[in-house]
């Protein structure tokens, strides 16, 4: 008996992080709008809001994209919630999902 409360202990303290991670993930979120989609570019025009983990005022800009396959599923005028980072010098949105 003592194992099986051992083991569900074990179990839900690993779940945590997850739990975690995953608010943290959605903290990071930015709002925006889709002004352009560059596909040969594998770039992305957004205005957005304030990207707090890139300490970035609300602007329009154009980002470059770490998944080229998430271009074909955008459009201009389309909502969305996106995570930017910096990489290599270069701003790129590393997760992006419409919104309704």
């Amino acid at each position: 008996m003592k194992g099986i409360l051992l083991a569900a202990l074990f179990g839900a303290l690993s779940v945590q992080p997850l739990l975690a991670d995953d608010k943290h993930h959605t903290e990071n979120l930015t709002e925006g709008e889709i002004r352009k989609v560059d596909k040969d570019a594998k770039k992305i025009t957004i205005k957005h809001g304030e990207i707090k983990n890139l300490d970035m005022p609300p602007m329009t800009m154009v980002f470059q994209v770490k998944d080229p396959s998430a271009l074909d599923r955008l459009k201009a005028g389309d909502k969305v919630k996106f995570q930017a980072e910096k990489i290599g010098g270069t701003y790129t949105v590393t997760s992006i999902e419409a919104v309704q």
